[in-house]
């Protein structure tokens, strides 16, 4: 016969507050510092922690001069405590919006890609479904793996990833962009001529201004040498700014060049070798809503083929 609880027992749990004093001060290495970030007193925080290795039984720091050293008891134990408090986050955080945010909808896209033309369309989506969350992330650039909470994933590619089934989305097409105040007379019709209309450089992908030449066929001379920066979207930005010409993925400023932030200086659109892929990761079972969202992302997409 299984015994029941006895509701008179208490539970082997240390208070909320000392765990989370420890947890800041192994974070910091500080108690000083693990104070001003819970907003407490240093001498608050050594208490909480002194109660909590008395609680124990065994010391979780020491100080070797005037650093201070988890033990690796207190290593072991952070490891636990730091999960278990995001969790105890979680769940309130679940509790308030009435919903798991384990149920959302994750999204990975280029930062560039989700900011510039994800975002600004979301609401299409969305309004159909007020009750699905759905989470965007931003993609590092360059990342190549989906990771493991990811539901669908925007990728620029050629259509090969490992442990992904990658569906086509649209071609990537090229375009120049200018600023709006650009004087006329700097793209008059000739070579463009680098030395002097000012331009700006893409740091990820060096190569954008040849591949846009070469497809384009117009003649240049002069050298390359405006600022560089390390995403479309920061590019994209630089060029709004007035800083000058840039080459940037049209699929990101289609809206910009209507509402008038930037120009389109040239009428050639050359297409790269690659194009955007959704790539839904083999290893996670999928969310009931990624393929609605996939189907979706190809109607708003369609135009761009």
């Amino acid at each position: 016969m299984a015994l029941s609880p006895d509701p008179a027992m208490r539970r082997f749990i240390p208070s909320l507050s000392a765990l989370e004093c420890f947890d800041a001060a192994a974070r910091h290495r500080s108690f000083t510092r693990a104070a001003e970030d819970l907003g407490l007193t240093q001498s608050g925080v050594s208490r909480q922690i002194a109660a909590l290795e008395a609680f124990l039984g065994l010391p979780l720091f020491r100080r070797i001069g005037s650093r201070l050293v988890l033990t690796e008891a207190g290593e072991g134990y952070l490891r636990e405590t730091h999960r278990l408090l995001g969790e105890l986050e979680t769940s309130a955080i679940d509790t308030v919006r009435g919903r798991s945010l384990r149920d959302a909808l994750v999204i990975e896209a280029p930062v560039s890609f989700a900011a510039h033309w994800l975002v600004p369309r979301l609401a299409r989506f969305t309004a159909a479904r007020p009750d699905l969350l759905v989470e965007i992330v931003g993609a590092a650039g360059g990342a190549e793996r989906v990771p493991e909470r990811v539901d669908l994933a925007i990728r620029r590619g050629r259509g090969a990833w490992a442990e992904a089934r990658a569906d086509p989305l649209c071609p990537e097409v090229l375009t120049v962009i200018a600023p709006p105040g650009m004087p006329a007379e700097d793209l008059s019709p000739g070579p463009l001529d680098f030395g002097r209309v000012p331009t700006l450089q893409n740091a990820a992908r060096p190569d954008l201004w040849m591949t846009w030449l070469r497809g384009s066929g117009v003649k240049h001379s002069g050298a390359i040498r405006g600022p560089r920066f390390d995403t479309s979207a920061l590019l994209i930005a630089a060029v709004g700014a007035g800083l000058g010409l840039a080459v940037v993925p049209r699929l990101y400023v289609a809206d910009a060049v209507k509402q008038g932030l930037v120009r389109e200086p040239f009428a050639h659109r050359p297409a790269t070798p690659e194009s955007f892929w959704a790539l839904r990761p083999e290893s996670r079972l999928p969310h009931p809503e990624t393929s609605r969202f996939l189907a979706w992302l190809a109607e708003e997409l369609a135009p761009e083929r």
